[in-house]
């Protein structure tokens, strides 16, 4: 799950972990005793120490303590039966699972004993005589990007745990917590939430030395019920703070500014400078890290000025998206207030060119007798995210003689509410705004057919009303019932037009995703930074 290789919990015996999950300890093989919580020193299953903890049976290793956690579709306890094969000591389960010839710890519930696990490992590694950070991220866009972003900032000072991709709920950031050991040096924990009190648990388990607060955006309103709800449970990651702890707020947005009331100790401010409009700075606070002078290429790589108010330097970023300039100074902060140079902050991030997966990932796709190049920024959506996916589309290849025909291929957005449907057109309307060529709006079920064809909708209203359909440049919007129907059409207009850029992004339920696997699988590869310069000279 993560990049570094020396991962995995503070060595533990069974009896200790068992006490710290309050669950019962009972022996492998044979009629299952029950040892309680510190006896049973005669088992050799019992004896035995573990190193790891893994939720997938799949990833298990010597010394696993595998926690059994019934889903919606599969559950774990149906594979304890057969981990000790790949070198498990130990499961937790809900229930006794006979057969198992490994030691289980039987609790109520194996998701809050993952929990209270975690929260003890890191406990354990507060207690060595060792520095370790942890830093917390959450906000309604941009967690993922800059974790990961901050994370190889951070590697430059020392051992770093982050996880790979968005584990950043009661079961994922336990089980990144519990990779923590004595050689790590700092902990990025990413804090997502779709109701109140979600990040308060999450910072119960893994309470952080520094908090980031990215944005309040929509992402979630149909299950918060109001953006006031949605601030309030983001703040919870500030309210979470360690005594003296650094809270990391963005400037720019007036709700995340607000959160300076919990910050516990010291709060460092980043956004862009000119035209914040947050009457903060009225107050005779400066800015701690912020970018000025912005600007992008023809791949939408943005460029600018960053500054720590004494020191300025230029910087441009590996990724794309001209809203990553935000999460790069979200991120710079963190690592200049750790002692990380601007200078080598800069030059990190201009090396950073692939970030989780599904994020603006840049590939040139070979399929069918065509040949276009796919921005998979499909892991998930919500109006903010879409509306930033959709600028670096419109901005894509706009410096070069030859443009780019650009598709943007949009899947529904969930957990939007009683607007969901008016949110969809405005959607739909931000495609004509930028004078895209083409839209597809993915439907995937019978539930999200009406949130596509209210993407459509908007967008052909638009275009009808800014005269942009029946011109030479004709805007042509589609509607397509799933991600299949989406291929085919993709497949027609890469027949047509030669220089095509495709935008992935939706919903991991509209089949997105999945299609842009589908297409790398197909003879696709990711394009180096000389490959993206050739497309605007192409």
């Amino acid at each position: 799950m993560n990049q570094d290789e020396n991962v995995g919990m503070v060595p533990m015996t069974l009896q200790e972990i068992a006490e710290a999950v309050h669950g019962r300890l009972v022996d492998g093989d044979g009629p299952h005793a029950d040892l309680g919580q510190g006896s049973g020193d005669g088992s050799p299953h019992i004896r035995a120490e573990a190193t790891n903890v893994v939720s997938d049976s799949r990833q298990l290793r010597e010394g696993s303590v595998f926690v059994a956690i019934a889903g919606e579709r599969v559950d774990g306890h149906d594979f304890v039966p057969g981990i000790a094969a790949s070198g498990a000591v130990a499961a937790i389960v809900e229930h006794v699972v006979e057969g198992s010839s490994v030691a289980q710890i039987v609790v109520e519930n194996s998701v809050r004993a993952l929990g209270l696990l975690a929260r003890h490992n890191l406990d354990k590694r507060r207690e060595m005589d060792l520095p370790l950070t942890i830093i917390g991220i959450t906000g309604s866009v941009g967690k993922t990007t800059t974790k990961d972003l901050l994370s190889s900032l951070l590697r430059r000072l020392g051992s770093t745990i982050a996880p790979v991709g968005s584990f950043n709920n009661e079961i994922g950031l336990p089980l990144t917590a519990l990779e923590v050991n004595a050689s790590t040096r700092f902990l990025v924990a990413e804090m997502g939430a779709s109701h109140i009190g979600e990040i308060t648990y999450l910072t119960n388990i893994a309470p952080p030395d520094i908090s980031i607060a990215l944005k309040v955006g929509v992402a979630h309103l149909g299950e918060f019920g109001s953006v006031e709800n949605i601030a309030k449970a983001k703040s919870e990651i500030v309210q979470g703070l360690l005594p003296g702890g650094v809270a990391v707020l963005n400037a720019n947005d007036p709700r995340v500014a607000q959160m300076r009331r919990f910050a516990p100790g010291r709060v460092l401010w980043f956004g862009e400078q000119a035209g914040s409009g947050v009457d903060v700075f009225n107050e005779g606070q400066a800015f701690d890290m912020t970018a000025q002078d912005i600007r992008v290429d023809g791949l939408d790589h943005p460029s600018f000025t960053m500054s720590d108010g004494a020191e300025h330097v230029p910087v441009t970023l590996g990724i794309s998206g001209e809203h990553n300039v935000m999460n790069a100074l979200a991120a710079a902060a963190v690592a200049h207030h750790l002692g990380l140079p601007l200078d080598d902050i800069a030059a990190v991030l201009a090396d950073q060119r692939r970030i989780s997966p599904h994020r603006m990932a840049v590939s040139t796709v070979e399929r069918n007798g065509i040949a276009f190049t796919l921005i998979d920024d499909s892991f998930n959506a919500n109006p903010d995210s879409m509306r930033a996916g959709l600028r670096g589309l419109s901005a894509w290849g706009s410096s070069g003689e030859d443009k780019p025909f650009r598709v943007a291929v949009l899947g529904a957005m969930l957990e939007l509410g009683a607007d969901e449907l008016a949110l969809h057109r405005q959607i739909g309307e931000q495609c004509a705004d930028l004078s895209l060529d083409a839209v597809v709006a993915v439907g995937g079920n019978e539930a999200l057919a009406p949130l596509a064809q209210a993407l459509a909708d908007g967008a052909k209203d638009e275009a009808s009303r800014r005269g942009v359909t029946g011109s030479t440049q004709d805007f042509k919007v589609l509607l397509a019932q799933d991600a299949k129907q989406a291929d085919d059409m993709i497949s027609s207009l890469g027949q047509e037009h030669r220089n095509m850029v495709v935008l992935l992004k939706g919903s991991h339920v509209s089949g997105l995703s999945a299609l842009a696997e589908q297409w790398e699988k197909r003879e696709s590869h990711s394009m180096t930074a000389d490959e993206q310069n050739g497309e605007v000279q192409r």
